[in-house]
């Protein structure tokens, strides 16, 4: 096999990506390039112009072939094998969503509120719906592991999702405060009336059925349907979360939903008429709507 400088694979993965029309052409290379090669940016700007050592002749091939997968739109994330979020490691694949940055919009604003009003010693039950690989549940687990009353559960009706949750769960060491659990929506708590939780958080299915033929390949080959799909407006979950998630809040409990960004009017409909108050719709760092919060009880 040829060998070749760093450098030079490097542009290489970097020509590769773009002729095969890959948006982010050159960070994707180097995140590959990273990967196989353990290298920061420091030590690449020492050897980049050092040929590869003959000891590495896997990774060259391995970082050869990983860029192919990345050049065929199989998403970076799942080449890899993991996505950071809130600061945190997450192990993901074809079973989950990748963790987005527009997602820490809905945890920071869950983060924010529970310290600023609830006491340390208060009870803390949270329930994550449509958990996925569970990086908001955990995510709030590991931040709030303070309070010594929280547990967190994380539900999803797919069992190969909630295999990468728990893999997280204990990657992230939040074991002791996370239940993973699977469920359609609130289905498996209907044996158990008294299940109450302070908060609920969400990000449902929300893209509507039509729209999904026009993602990008990486979201509409790669990632799961079941996660994507809103049916034929993108608002059946919220409908369905609307309807039942009064009866499993706790006295001041509330509820926060991810959100697409021209969704917020029609979600805020959805809760009103479902006897929800309180109701917010909160932006995001670009400025689109993308959290909905509401509480389950009328204000006085």
């Amino acid at each position: 096999m040829e060998r070749r400088t760093y450098g030079g694979l490097l542009k290489e993965a970097e020509t590769y990506l773009f002729g095969h029309h890959v948006e982010e052409w050159r960070l994707d290379a180097w995140y590959l390039f990273s990967s196989c090669f353990s290298m920061d940016r420091a030590k690449y700007y020492i050897k980049r112009d050092c040929t590869a050592e003959e000891e590495e002749v896997d990774a060259v091939a391995q970082f050869r072939a990983m860029v192919e997968r990345r050049g065929a739109r199989i998403p970076l994330q799942h080449i890899i094998g993991e996505q950071e979020f809130m600061g945190l490691s997450f192990r993901v694949n074809e079973h989950v969503l990748i963790p987005r940055q527009d997602t820490e919009t809905l945890v920071e604003l869950v983060l924010e509120d529970v310290k600023r009003t609830r006491a340390r010693n208060e009870r803390l039950r949270v329930l994550d719906l449509c958990t996925g690989s569970g990086c908001i549940g955990i995510s709030l687990a590991y931040y709030l592991r303070m309070y010594p009353e929280l547990q967190v559960t994380l539900s999803d009706i797919s069992a190969d999702a909630l295999r990468v949750a728990r893999d997280n769960v204990c990657r992230l060491g939040c074991g002791d405060c996370c239940r993973v659990l699977q469920s359609d929506l609130f289905g498996a708590f209907k044996g158990n009336p008294g299940e109450r939780f302070q908060i609920i958080v969400s990000n449902p299915p929300y893209i509507p059925s039509g729209d999904i033929e026009g993602l990008e390949p990486e979201v509409r080959e790669h990632e799961p349907l079941l996660a994507l799909d809103g049916e034929k407006d993108g608002l059946a979950f919220y409908r369905r979360i609307a309807s039942e998630a009064a009866g499993y809040l706790a006295p001041r409990g509330e509820i926060y939903l991810e959100i697409g960004w021209d969704q917020g009017a029609d979600v805020e409909t959805v809760l009103m008429k479902a006897g929800f108050c309180g109701i917010e719709i909160i932006k995001d760092l670009t400025g689109k709507d993308r959290v909905v919060k509401a509480a389950a009880r009328r204000l006085d």
